[in-house]
Parts: C-alpha cells; structure tokens; sequence
C-alpha cells in the first residue's frame, strides 16, 4: 500500500509542478498582451497623426495605455494569488518579487510611452 501512495503522491507532486510552470506561462502571456496593447497605441498615434482635432487620437491611444496597464497589474494579481497556492517540489519558478519587479518596470514604460503620446 506505501508504493501506490508513494506514486501517488508523486505524481500529484508532479501535476503541480506543471501547474506552476502553467502559471509563469500564463503571467508571459498577460504581460505580451499588454504590450501589444501599448504597441496598438503607438499605431493608433501614428495612424491618427495628422487627425485634427490633436486631442483624439492621443485621448484614444491613451485608453489604450491604460488598458495596458491594468493588463499588468491584473496578470500580477492572479499570478501571485496562483503561486501562494502552490508548492514546488522539483521546479524553481519565479518569485512574487521579480514578477512585481517586471510589472512595475512594464507599467512605467507603458506609462512613460502615454506622456511621450502627448507630447509629440
């Protein structure tokens, strides 16, 4: 009886670990979705360039923006909560520290992009 619970554990332990590694794929994918919203930005901007009035397609790219935003730090929240749940046992994912990190550098850049939006 030890051997079967033995294996089963493992494969539980196993199933797991997919489910981490699931996790920081899932946490990839959010993070390239907003990014492309942040590059539709840029395209709206330069598409509507020479639209007047100026302010409409800047107030649009900047939706856009934020959206980016709330991406990241949605796909933050959910990944984080994820992980908590979790435990590892033979894969070493990110920590909640360098995912926070990545989110705030990916919110300051989209952020920045938006600022240079309306100066340009």
């Amino acid at each position: 009886m030890s051997d079967k619970n033995n294996l089963a554990e493992e494969r539980t332990n196993w199933a797991e670990d997919r489910t981490v590694l699931a996790n920081e794929r899932t946490f990839a994918g959010w993070m390239r979705t907003g990014m492309a919203s942040v590059a539709l930005a840029l395209g709206l901007r330069a598409l509507f360039g020479p639209f007047e009035p100026t302010w409409v397609p800047k107030a649009v790219a900047s939706i856009f923006i934020l959206v980016a935003v709330l991406i990241f730090w949605a796909a933050w929240r959910n990944s984080c909560r994820t992980q908590k749940e979790m435990n590892e046992h033979a894969t070493n994912s990110q920590t909640n520290r360098s995912m926070t990190v990545i989110t705030g550098i990916l919110s300051a850049g989209a952020i920045a992009t938006g600022i240079l939006l309306w100066y340009l």
